[in-house]
């Protein structure tokens, strides 16, 4: 006997279809500027302002060389003075009628952005764990004000903030250190950190913790062996958004950083060629400068997608 009855609330055919074209729509849709800079930073400097745009090229590592490295004009004579080529990258450069002098300043720079960035995340999450647990777990007076007022720092427009710090920065010797965005990173992230994980601390059963310190277990030995344990998804995904913050900051790194802690994004739109901007170069260091964000991200993925859904489903 056939029966045609079906779920109200299960999805049927038509609409898994017309959600998993929408869904395949839209991360086409938002890949096509990242496959671009990527096809840009394989293009020539002329093949990257052409109009109308080049789709098909001929790809080189011309950008990636200029990225690196700095270079000067000399003369026909001297560069046949040099002898051969030494690399893929002197070849190229040779070409130009240039020649090699030296390392530019992008690797120092993209390390600076992974010491603050990391660094900044770090301690963003490891203090907004703490104060999640104790807002979470015990009787704090006015906690409802006191979580409004740490989320208010985030609704700040940086800009309304940027003169004073600045001012603060220079007298505290803090300006174009990376301590000092480090620790300003994490004061802007820290509000994030505790409202989100204290939605995760909540969800986790203080029978656990009884149930531990009953066997003899400390507070602080149940907060580490059980409930960091049990909260171990959303630190993960805490510390993704902590994490894209620091790492394409663009108004405090401009404004306090000029040298020594400088940071990527500010410096990568400098980069200068002959004639005007070196678009190749900027798009691949643009390219390089993704890397450590999407890693990092595909390797919490799992994580990143169970603290979000987590506690959408009660029983």
């Amino acid at each position: 006997m056939s029966t045609t009855a079906h779920s109200v609330v299960a999805p049927g055919r038509l609409s898994k279809s017309i959600a998993g074209a929408v869904v395949i729509i839209y991360a086409l849709v938002t890949m096509i500027p990242l496959a671009w800079i990527l096809l840009t930073s394989l293009k020539s400097p002329p093949d990257s302002i052409s109009y109308p745009p080049k789709v098909i090229f001929e790809p080189t590592a011309e950008g990636y060389c200029n990225l690196f490295t700095t270079r000067s004009r000399q003369t026909d004579e001297y560069i046949e003075s040099l002898g051969p080529p030494r690399g893929i990258c002197d070849e190229i450069t040779r070409k130009r009628n240039m020649v090699i002098v030296g390392e530019s300043n992008y690797w120092p720079r993209f390390m600076n952005s992974l010491i603050i960035g990391f660094g900044s995340t770090v301690l963003a999450v490891f203090l907004g764990t703490l104060a999640a647990y104790g807002f979470s777990r015990f009787r704090v007076p006015l906690a409802d004000d006191l979580l409004f007022f740490i989320l208010s720092t985030r609704m700040m427009p940086p800009i309304a903030v940027a003169i004073p710090i600045y001012l603060m920065y220079r007298e505290l010797g803090l300006s174009d250190t990376a301590m000092g965005m480090i620790l300003l990173y994490t004061a802007v992230n820290v509000s994030l950190a505790v409202w989100l994980l204290k939605g995760f601390i909540d969800e986790i059963p203080r029978e656990y913790e009884e149930a531990a310190m009953i066997d003899g277990y400390s507070r602080m030995q149940a907060f580490f062996k059980v409930v960091l344990p049990q909260a171990t998804t959303g630190i993960a995904a805490t510390a993704i958004f902590c994490l894209i913050f620091a790492w394409n900051e663009y108004a405090f790194a401009v404004l306090l950083t000029s040298g020594e802690a400088q940071t990527a994004p500010p410096f990568i739109p400098t980069i200068i060629g002959e004639g005007g901007q070196d678009w190749p170069a900027v798009a691949a260091g643009t390219t390089i400068f993704l890397v450590p964000i999407l890693v990092f991200t595909i390797l919490l993925r799992k994580q990143l997608l169970r603290g979000i859904t987590f506690g959408a489903v009660r029983k």
